[in-house]
């Protein structure tokens, strides 16, 4: 029997100078991209041939545009989650948790915004960073194409560890007809879109898995804004 879930709502994020014009003063935002290891834009047949099977492991990071956490300035900088879960992220009918997760924080940063981008990172992914169980530092690197998110061409890098690259959804990416947002972002996000991962892959330690799961409709990519703490 299907699993019938309402769809999410997601809406076209605003880039460039007319988004930032419209962020409230004391304010941090950037850009965000996710992927997991199964398809967040799908139809039913395929969601639940998923459910249970897969989606447990995901990347997702933050770069940020400007703003400060904690009073340290954080402008340009760049921290990423991964995740194992031990059931499907994000689906309604059974809990992901226990999740152990690894995050990786930009080694440009100095040790008072390590231990900043850490804290943010938290605060926006919630129980998805509650157990750490290992911080590394490599550089971080968010590139949108032509410097715009409706591009919805996005390259995320943590050094050597973990990667996502992504296009928009095309017409050959609609197989059944009835696909739809399936599931949420993880994070919290001011604005967000479904998109195809070309790449979706890490090769670190800490969480007993590596994974390469590219050519799936498995990504979001966002803008985020928050008060800053």
């Amino acid at each position: 029997m299907y699993r019938l879930l309402g769809t999410a709502v997601v809406s076209f994020a605003m880039a460039g100078l007319g988004f930032a014009a419209g962020i409230p003063a004391h304010s941090i935002y950037g850009n965000y991209v996710e992927a997991r290891t199964a398809d967040v834009y799908t139809g039913p047949c395929f969601a639940n041939s998923e459910v249970g099977l897969t989606g447990q492991l995901a990347v997702f990071g933050w770069k940020v545009t400007k703003g400060s956490w904690q009073g340290v300035d954080l402008d340009g900088l760049g921290v990423v989650g991964v995740v194992k879960a031990h059931h499907t992220l994000g689906d309604v009918y059974e809990t992901s948790y226990p999740v152990k997760a690894v995050i990786i924080v930009d080694s440009r940063a100095n040790t008072e915004q390590r231990l900043a981008l850490q804290s943010f990172a938290k605060h926006m992914a919630g129980d998805l960073l509650q157990d750490v169980v290992r911080v590394d530092y490599q550089p971080i690197d968010l590139t949108l194409a032509n410097n715009d998110i409706h591009s919805m061409k996005a390259t995320l890098t943590a050094g050597n560890l973990a990667k996502i690259s992504t296009r928009a959804m095309n017409e050959g990416d609609h197989i059944c007809r009835n696909e739809e947002v399936w599931y949420r972002p993880l994070t919290k996000l001011d604005h967000a879109m479904p998109a195809y991962a070309l790449a979706n892959r890490f090769d670190g330690d800490g969480l007993g898995t590596k994974w390469s799961s590219p050519d799936k409709r498995s990504s979001f990519i966002g803008t985020f804004v928050t008060e800053s703490e």
